[in-house]
């Protein structure tokens, strides 16, 4: 716990795209957090992320940003085959920590990377902010007030056409095996399993097939899976990056009722019951990380207890390598 006027210095490793507007402002407009410093191995890229967005230092190299005795925390923006490397300074560092999502490429990382936090009693958070977004705590107030009556089952369908990028064998670290075995399953479908445990609880039994139908590069393309939630509720899932057309489509089953929504698109939510069907569109804030941010200064107040931390973002781990066959 910290004290209510203690301004939080964090510094950003890994200053990429996901910090221009989905993050790196989300700290900056959250009271009691201040940037005080980015790193990236680009010099150039570095001082210009810096000047853009008004911070006074940065780094070309993690450690002098880990080891910054201005620096209380660090969040881990850097793909994620790096996350246990620099993560497991941070602990051994002392300090505050969010890393991106997925919370590691598999599950043993993504256990010691928690392990090492909790072994020191040290905050980790995973940034797998759609826990906190009000379009999904809407649903889980659906949930919470029995809106469908007992839940059954959850099923999510996730579909894309094949990228450019792809056709043209142009690198791209999401589809490098070697960095996420699942492709774009582990970038996308995370966020979606995640925020399903979120509402319906820890997952306890799950199987899923995953392989590679195009060829186009070294990482899975196309999954499935069922499971079970540790409640009873029953879950099935299907993603596919090769597809004539994109769907994102998730449906919550229950004994009087049902919701639809969708993942990634901001499309309203749909609720279908007795009553008959209710429409709601929640708009997503301009910074998607804000409401993450905002928890996280709580939680580190004393507060309240964020959603999202290396506890969770493990077991999610857990799932994404079930499914994948890594476990």
């Amino acid at each position: 716990m910290i004290e209510k006027t203690k301004v939080i210095r964090w510094g950003i490793l890994g200053c990429g795209d996901v910090t221009e507007m989905k993050s790196g402002p989300a700290y900056q407009k959250t009271d009691g957090f201040k940037i005080e410093a980015v790193m990236r191995r680009d010099a150039g890229k570095a001082s210009d992320y810096a000047k853009r967005h008004g911070i006074d230092k940065f780094y070309t190299n993690g450690d002098d940003l880990i080891n910054d005795p201005e620096i209380d925390a660090i969040y881990i923006a850097t793909p994620p085959d790096t996350h246990k490397y620099y993560g497991l300074k941070v602990a051994q560092a002392g300090k505050i920590c969010c890393i991106e999502k997925p919370l590691a490429p598999n599950y043993q990382d993504s256990l010691a990377i928690y392990e090492a936090f909790a072994a020191k009693n040290i905050p980790l958070f995973v940034a797998y902010y759609r826990r906190t977004l009000p379009r999904f705590e809407q649903i889980k107030t659906w949930l919470d007030y029995n809106s469908i009556g007992e839940v059954r089952h959850i099923r999510w369908h996730l579909s894309k056409a094949t990228t450019t990028q792809d056709l043209s064998g142009e690198y791209n670290w999401r589809t490098d095996s070697e960095i996420a075995t699942g492709g774009y399953f582990d970038d996308l479908a995370s966020h979606g399993l995640d925020l399903f445990i979120h509402l319906l609880g820890n997952i306890k039994e799950v199987s899923g097939i995953s392989l590679n139908q195009q060829g186009l590069y070294s990482a899975k393309d196309a999954a499935t899976a069922c499971w079970v939630h540790e409640s009873g509720i029953t879950g099935t899932g299907s993603w596919n990056f090769g597809c004539y057309e994109r769907e994102d489509k998730v449906e919550i089953f229950g004994s009087k009722g049902k919701i639809t929504f969708s993942v990634f698109e901001n499309e309203p939510l749909v609720l279908s019951n007795e009553q008959g069907k209710t429409e709601v569109f929640v708009e997503h804030p301009e910074n998607i990380q804000l409401y993450h941010a905002k928890q996280m200064r709580e939680h580190l107040l004393g507060n309240s207890k964020h959603p999202s931390t290396g506890l969770t973002g493990a077991h999610t781990s857990w799932v994404m390598d079930k499914i994948i066959g890594n476990l």
